[in-house]
């Protein structure tokens, strides 16, 4: 975990000597797949860095039923709103894949900006990015329809997760079938009729908690 504060887009900006002292300050975690970082409406206390894995951001309605907000990947952060407000926390996190992560108290990591206020800026873009994406997936349940969302779902995975393979592109979400129609906001089995629909297209292949992209440009036109 050396290097993962460089990695970080958040840190870009700053020196090797101030990247060395912001990870000297930080603690480690590790979770197992299904294990929760933190849970709805607990108080936040915690920014925090993920190094390896996927963690899913999801939020539970009055009756119990689960909607999911985001996947976070390596080098990306979580809790960064704790940094402006106390409150309690506005999703569950849990590890989708054995994950591995940093994580700063936020008196810690408060005192931190004051000294470096440029990372203000950058703090702000990061959350300007996920406000955008929020911003997309809803707008995507009101005009888009389910085929179309799975489409731009399993795109945006492939862009984010994925490798080029000989074939396509091979991407690894660790998603249960479940989990991916809760993050495209439909039913298991509408989700399911999707996916067997691009399938029979040989538009992609599935395997298990992967997938391989063969047909990049009709996903496209159909995520439209």
């Amino acid at each position: 975990m050396e290097n993962v504060i460089a990695q970080v887009p958040l840190f870009a900006g700053l020196s090797e000597e101030d990247q060395s002292t912001l990870r000297s300050m930080m603690g480690n975690i590790a979770l197992r797949r299904g294990e929760v970082l933190f849970h709805e409406g607990d108080e936040g206390k915690r920014f925090y860095i993920l190094v390896e894995g996927k963690l899913k951001l999801g939020h539970s309605s009055p009756d119990g039923r689960e909607n999911l907000l985001a996947i976070i990947g390596p080098g990306e952060v979580l809790g960064e709103l704790s940094l402006f407000d106390l409150g309690a926390r506005s999703t569950t996190a849990t590890a989708i894949s054995p994950s591995k992560l940093l994580y700063l108290e936020h008196n810690d990591m408060v005192k931190f900006i004051e000294s470096h206020p440029g990372l203000a800026m950058h703090m702000l873009r990061a959350l300007a990015i996920r406000l955008r994406r929020t911003n997309e997936t809803l707008a995507d349940l009101v005009f888009s329809d389910v085929p179309g969302r799975v489409a731009k779902a399993l795109l945006d995975l492939a862009e984010r997760f994925g490798s080029r393979v000989e074939d396509g592109i091979h991407v690894p979400h660790d998603l249960t079938q479940e989990e991916l129609a809760k993050l495209v906001g439909a039913s298991r089995e509408t989700v399911n009729k999707s996916l067997a629909e691009f399938v029979s297209r040989n538009w992609i292949r599935l395997e298990g908690r992967a997938v391989t992209l063969l047909d990049v440009e009709r996903l496209k036109r159909r995520a439209r």
